[in-house]
C-alpha cells in the first residue's frame, strides 16, 4: 500500500513532469516521472495527469504540491506572473494558486523572473538559483546554468542582481540535426582538445563563427575529419561564442556551474581554459533544494 504524502514536489518543464513524494520531516517516499510535459498538453489536462501520478499518495487531507517550470508559462497549467530583478528568487510568497476540482490537492506555481534592460526572462532556473542560495547562503558571485537556454545570473546578498540568457544549446541542437552540419557531426565520440581548440578560436574571434562553422562541413570533405572532432568542435564554438558574449560575468568572478554534470562539465572545461576556476553543483539536486526551501516557507506561514 503506497504511503501518504505529507507534501509533493514538482518539476514540470516542457518535455517531462518530475515529481517528488515527501512524508512528515521531508522523508522521500517516491519519485515520479512522466514524458507529459507541458508542451504536449492543454491547460484543462493538468491536473488529471498530475493526479495519474500521484493519486496513490494521497489522503484524505489536503496535500499541498508545490510546483516550478513551465507548467507556469502562458501555455501551462496557469501563468505565474514573473517577478523582476533585482530580487531574491520568488517562492511560496509569490506563488500562484491554482484552482482544483479534487478537494485532496493544494496546488501552487512558483513564478519565473524577468529583466527589463535588457530583457530577459527564466522560467524554472529561478530555483534552482534557490536552492543554490539556500545551500550556500553567502555566496557572492555568478551562477552558471546550462541547458537550452543557458543562464548566467549574478548573485549578491541572496538577489539576482541581473542576468542573461544565451541560445547556445538550441542552436547546437539546429546546427547538428537540421542544417549541412548534420552530415558531419553525427557521432557519439568526443574530443575534448578539440572542444578547447574551438572554445580558444572562438573567444579569440568571435566574429569568424559563420566562416568556421561551414569550415567544420569543409573539413570533414577535404580533410576526412572525424564526425566526432566536428561535434566537439561544433559545441567549442558555440559556447566558446557565449563567454565571449558573458564576459562581464564570468571575468574575475566567483563562478558556480549548476545543471546537468555532462553539460556542465564542457563549461568547466571551456572556463577553465581561460584559467576560471567553477565550483560544480548538481541541477537536479538544486531544483529540488529550491523546492524544499519553498516549501519550509510554507510551513512558516502556516504556523
Amino acid at each position: 500500500m503506497s504511503k501518504r504524502a505529507d507534501w509533493i514536489a514538482v518539476d514540470w518543464g516542457t518535455s517531462n513532469l518530475r515529481a517528488w513524494v515527501f512524508g512528515p520531516d521531508d522523508t522521500l517516499i517516491a519519485r515520479l516521472t512522466s514524458d507529459l510535459g507541458m508542451g504536449a498538453l492543454t491547460p484543462d489536462v493538468f491536473e488529471g495527469v498530475l493526479l495519474g501520478l500521484v493519486a496513490p499518495h494521497l489522503g484524505d487531507v489536503v496535500t499541498p504540491i508545490i510546483c516550478c517550470g513551465m507548467v507556469g508559462a502562458r501555455q501551462g497549467w496557469k501563468e505565474a506572473a514573473y517577478v523582476t530583478v533585482p530580487c531574491a528568487p520568488p517562492g511560496v510568497d509569490e506563488a500562484t494558486k491554482v484552482p482544483a476540482t479534487d478537494p485532496r490537492i493544494l496546488p501552487v506555481i512558483l513564478p519565473g523572473m524577468q529583466q527589463t534592460a535588457p530583457a530577459d526572462v527564466m522560467r524554472g532556473e529561478e530555483t534552482q538559483i534557490a536552492g543554490y542560495i539556500a545551500e550556500h547562503p553567502d555566496f557572492d558571485g555568478v551562477l552558471c546554468l546550462p541547458g537550452t537556454h543557458t543562464k548566467w545570473a549574478q548573485i549578491s546578498a541572496g538577489e539576482v542582481v541581473s542576468f542573461r540568457t544565451f541560445m547556445s544549446g538550441e542552436m547546437f541542437a539546429l546546427l547538428s540535426e537540421q542544417s549541412v552540419l548534420r552530415h558531419s557531426v553525427q557521432s557519439k565520440d568526443w574530443d575534448d582538445e578539440a572542444f578547447s581548440d574551438a572554445v580558444s578560436d572562438a573567444l579569440g574571434s568571435p566574429q569568424n563563427l559563420a566562416s568556421r562553422l561551414f569550415g567544420l562541413r569543409a573539413e570533414t570533405l577535404v580533410n576526412d575529419m572525424p564526425a566526432g572532432t566536428a561535434r566537439s568542435r561544433l559545441s567549442g564554438l558555440l559556447i566558446g561564442l557565449e563567454l565571449s558574449g558573458a564576459r562581464p560575468y564570468w571575468l574575475g568572478q566567483r563562478i558556480a556551474v549548476v545543471g546537468d554534470p555532462k553539460l556542465s562539465r564542457l563549461y568547466e572545461i571551456a572556463l577553465g581554459c581561460q584559467s576560471v576556476p567553477v565550483e560544480m553543483a548538481d541541477g537536479d539536486a538544486m531544483t529540488l533544494a529550491g523546492l524544499k526551501a519553498a516549501h519550509r516557507r510554507w510551513k512558516e506561514n502556516e504556523t
